[in-house]
């Protein structure tokens, strides 16, 4: 039989081991050791400090009163106290139990080294001498050392746990796709932008093979992953794949995504996982398009007036012709007609290329709208005998700040734009005022504007099918007002009850351009 004492360090022992298995919560653990290193010693109270990078640091503590820790602590945290070692941090803590208790209680500390570090120092206060047998010390030396390997195993833990944290914040607030697959892709995480582009749960999709999540439409631009991987990939870890097409999902429509696959291989060169990443290209789809339609409208446009002017001055300049002065007359018309649509042209795609940049610079000056559209009116009337355009603005009409020549822009565009998809009638300026804003009206008897096209007659390069069909243009106009109108502060729509249908009489019928700008 062993004595009761031997017993009793035995269990100490025994429970120092389980705690290193069992408890892996820093804060739990380290009450855990210090109740039992009290008990074990025989002492009133105890604290554990815990070495860091910056210095020491109280842990925890038990028993001891709130002034004396309240006066531990930061002298833990001063610079002299931080590069001390633990003989040296025990010889300190000693004389400062001595003095605060007026010499009832004495201090044993127990230092804490695991993996030839230390990482921190128990320290037990008890009121009596430090008198330990060489078996004490051997107990002591043995408590201590499993307690530093708890405590190193829960630091380690929590330093895992850490990262993991961390790992999963990155990737929850990447704004692509995310995907982890196994050696054998099979899907093991899933961030919450792939849900969102996916259309479906993270519970659906983890335990997925891949090959069940991302299903092209059609063969994309690029090796699968199947196929690499059926063709030995990868071969080194930078071998990334870039694939690029559209997916099928849940929702509609498909989804057009550039993936980047990149691989992680263990230390042995095995592939241990491959992390995939998801990144919606439909803006670049979209702008790819856009250039697509740029230069087929433009290519189109610069076309016609470049031939004609090239044809009246290749037929003018003809030496076995004489011309008279009405066929000169209007030959050099048409040359002025269509410079000047060129000049516009080119001046409508410099705007669109500053707006690009970064915006349009306005000139803000006092600003009479209605003597500016009457203006505009005396301008384009010469232009058509087939229409009549006329002012409606009434008396008083308030002067606003803005950029005249802009807002010029605005109208010319409106009215040329009235001038030409209303083969004849009544083109009407006119404006209304509102307590904070005034309102420019734009209206034609023309055929008017589809509903499908509404949402979309101030998109850049934008013409309906029956514009391009029937008129020329480059599609700048209304994008171009939008953006000025916009630019002071204002806003620019149409009137979808305008539309064109077979049972309004011709003055509902038309196209009503509404924009506002502050007063």
């Amino acid at each position: 039989m062993l004595p009761d004492f031997r017993v009793r360090q035995r269990d100490y022992l025994l429970e120092i081991s389980r705690a290193i298995t069992q408890e892996l919560d820093l804060e739990k653990l380290l009450a855990r050791i210090l109740r039992i290193s009290i008990e074990m010693l025989a002492g009133q109270a105890g604290l554990i400090a815990l070495k860091q990078t910056d210095g020491w640091r109280v842990a925890t503590a038990h028993g001891i009163a709130p002034a004396f820790l309240s006066y531990l602590t930061p002298l833990l945290e001063e610079e002299k106290v931080r590069e001390l070692d633990v003989r040296e941090l025990n010889r300190m803590l000693k004389e400062l139990t001595y003095t605060a208790s007026m010499g009832l209680l004495n201090g044993t500390g127990l230092p804490l080294a695991a993996h030839g570090q230390v990482i921190g120092v128990i320290f037990i206060f008890r009121n009596y001498e430090d008198v330990f047998t060489p078996n004490d010390r051997g107990l002591l030396q043995s408590f201590a050392d499993q307690a530093a390997i708890a405590v190193f195993n829960a630091q380690l833990y929590g330093q895992v746990s850490y990262e993991k944290q961390r790992l999963d914040a990155l990737l929850n607030s990447a704004a692509d796709g995310i995907l982890i697959l196994n050696a054998d892709r099979v899907i093991e995480q899933c961030n919450s932008a792939f849900e969102t582009l996916f259309g479906t749960t993270r519970d659906e999709i983890i335990g997925k093979n891949h090959s069940e999540i991302i299903r092209w439409k059609k063969q994309p631009q690029g090796i699968t992953l199947e196929e690499s991987v059926e063709q030995g990939w990868p071969l080194t870890p930078k071998a990334t794949l870039y694939v690029e097409g559209d997916i099928q999902r849940p929702l509609t429509p498909h989804l057009p995504v550039g993936i980047t696959y990149a691989p992680l291989l263990s230390d042995e060169k095995k592939l241990r996982n491959v992390i995939v990443s998801l990144r919606d290209i439909t803006h670049f789809r979209e702008a790819d398009e856009l250039k697509a339609t740029f230069i087929s409208i433009v290519s189109h446009e610069l076309r016609t007036p470049v031939a004609l002017i090239k044809g009246y001055a290749s037929t003018l300049r003809r030496d076995d012709a004489k011309w008279d002065k009405s066929i000169i007359s209007d030959s050099l018309a048409v040359i002025e007609e269509e410079a000047d649509r060129l000049s516009k042209m080119i001046d409508d795609l410099l705007d669109a290329s500053r707006l690009q940049a970064g915006g349009l610079s306005l000139n803000q000056a006092d600003v009479a709208v209605s003597s500016l559209a009457a203006r505009v009116s005396e301008r384009f009337a010469s232009q058509s005998p087939k229409h009549k355009i006329i002012t409606e603005f009434p008396s008083n009409f308030p002067i606003i700040i803005g950029d005249e020549l802009r807002i010029e822009q605005v109208i010319s565009n409106l009215v040329s734009n009235a001038l030409k998809y209303a083969p004849e009638g009544e083109i009407k300026i006119s404006g209304s005022v509102r307590p904070e804003q005034i309102v420019v009206c734009v209206s034609d008897e023309g055929p008017g504007i589809e509903a499908k096209d509404i949402p979309h007659i101030f998109d850049r390069f934008y013409r309906s099918t029956k514009a391009v069909k029937y008129t020329k243009g480059a599609g700048l106009g209304l994008f171009l007002a939008r953006a000025i109108v916009e630019a002071h502060g204002g806003r620019i729509w149409a009137d979808a009850s305008t539309n064109a249908s077979s049972s309004q009489s011709k003055t509902d019928s038309g196209a009503k351009i509404f924009f506002s700008l502050p007063r």
